[in-house]
């Protein structure tokens, strides 16, 4: 085989494990990310809602 016929079974089995990990529902890197800053964010808005309510509920005279 010459270097193009090298090359060129390469790139078919490059092209079909990419496709192949697609098919099998791989998760990317970007995924993992946005996930996390998503997680982040929804653990940011819960600590800021909680130390609201915490501060107003503990503002209140009841007696």
């Amino acid at each position: 085989m010459n270097l193009k016929q090298h090359l060129q079974y390469y790139w078919i089995r490059f092209t079909a494990s990419r496709e192949s990990d697609s098919d099998r529902g791989e998760v990317s890197a970007t995924t993992v990310v946005m996930a996390a800053a998503l997680i982040a964010l929804a653990i940011a808005v819960g600590a800021t809602i909680t130390s609201k309510v915490s501060s107003k509920a503990n503002s209140l005279d009841l007696g």
